[in-house]
């Protein structure tokens, strides 16, 4: 049943007044490839516009934040907890790992993919004096706690 369209088929914002209060957390991913001078450049802090890790780690943050006011009909929240962990990957990628807390009624994951999604987006605008050929990918939820769907955890891919 889709949850976001009334007995009409107008979309409206679930209510979610009778749900509980209950712990809910989400960590989802993204990836940006480059060529490896670009993240050489990054990595060695010499990047001419400064900490690239550091401002897509705000922007990410600032994402969670501010889910509700970019995705419609999601619920603004009152996140207690949100990390963003930016890493190099082999010789040509950046990792980003988002996740978001809180004690609310509804998930976190659209915080948490939208939090990995704009700090990805920051390292292309930062970089992309130098590498406009990178690409964002992998833009995917790894875990969901909590709520009355219980536990996702994303699968290894073999």
């Amino acid at each position: 049943m889709l949850t976001h369209l009334d007995a009409q088929g107008h979309a409206h914002m679930v209510d979610v007044t009778d749900k509980a209060n209950t712990f809910r957390e989400a960590s989802a991913e993204a990836r940006v490839r480059m060529r490896p001078q670009t993240l050489q450049m990054i990595v060695q802090g010499e990047h001419p516009k400064g900490d690239v890790f550091a401002v897509a780690r705000i922007a990410g943050i600032q994402a969670a934040k501010k889910t509700s006011d970019l995705i419609p009909l999601c619920h603004p929240l009152l996140l207690t907890g949100v990390k963003v962990e930016l890493s190099a990957q082999g010789e040509d990628a950046v990792h980003i790992r988002a996740t978001c807390k809180l004690a609310g009624q509804t998930g976190v994951e659209m915080e948490a993919l939208t939090a990995a999604s704009v700090a990805a987006l920051t390292i292309y605008d930062m970089c992309k004096a130098v590498d406009r050929a990178m690409v964002i990918e992998q833009v995917r939820l790894l875990e969901k706690l909590g709520g009355k769907s219980g536990h996702y955890k994303l699968e290894d891919e073999a």
